[in-house]
């Protein structure tokens, strides 16, 4: 198995981070210094970063954004903005201790998952590989909970249908966590993120989506973070 795939799946760092520490000198196999691209190690062979590697992964920046309305995730699309044009200065909402916004973290920061244009709610923006792989890597599992305003009538059995039992693109879902909060609003918790998943299960039992929020990631919550601000992930915070 490459040397970067056993980094990745030990959740060290991402693949592309770990060809960059390769590069350096600065990955280890069973104690010995690899340095070239695409070398192999067995399955169960020991693999550690080295000091300078671990460092620079200390100083990575990971951010917690309350998106509004009308911002995508990720790229540019016609007439709208990405979200990370609100990771500035004024937006941050700091407490004491917080550090102060640095705009050289701008660089390598990405979205750790999607979330739609008409929705709003907790977006994570990381420039560390770990934090993005235990979020929307293949085998993730990190809840995700959402407030979901609905409108319709729900079809007979649509409640226990929700939770388990719908498909999307010919695939079956996993089991959720759906409750009503009001008469007008469900809850979700989910462990996958397909492509507008809540909209489109809504609307094979007879509802329609009319607002959508994300409220919690694992064990990190929005809380009372207003719309359009952000703030770093706190030491001792974790999802």
């Amino acid at each position: 198995m490459r040397v970067s795939k056993l980094l990745a799946e030990q959740g060290l760092c991402s693949r592309r981070e770990a060809d960059a520490y390769i590069e350096r000198g600065l990955v280890f196999v069973d104690g010995v210094r690899v340095t070239e691209l695409g070398t192999r190690a067995a399955p169960d062979a020991v693999v550690t970063l080295g000091a300078e590697a671990r460092k620079s992964q200390a100083r990575l920046v990971t951010i917690l954004l309350n998106k509004p309305v009308g911002f995508v995730s990720g790229q540019p699309e016609p007439g709208y903005e990405p979200a990370v044009v609100l990771i500035r200065k004024e937006n941050q909402w700091r407490e004491e201790g917080d550090p102060e916004f640095d705009p050289r973290q701008l660089r390598g920061l990405a979205p750790a998952g999607r979330l739609d244009i008409d929705s709003t709610g907790l977006l994570v923006m990381t420039q560390d590989g770990r934090i993005a792989r235990q979020l929307i890597g293949e085998d993730s599992g990190v809840e995700k909970e959402y407030l979901v305003r609905v409108e319709g009538q729900l079809i007979p059995g649509g409640l226990e249908l929700l939770r388990h039992g719908l498909s999307l693109d010919g695939k079956p879902l996993r089991p959720a966590k759906v409750e009503w909060q009001n008469e007008d609003q469900l809850r979700f918790v989910l462990r996958e993120g397909k492509k507008r998943q809540i909209r489109r299960m809504c609307e094979q039992v007879g509802l329609r989506v009319v607002g959508l929020k994300r409220v919690r990631l694992g064990r990190v919550r929005l809380g009372d973070l207003p719309a359009g601000r952000w703030r770093y992930l706190r030491e001792g915070e974790s999802f």
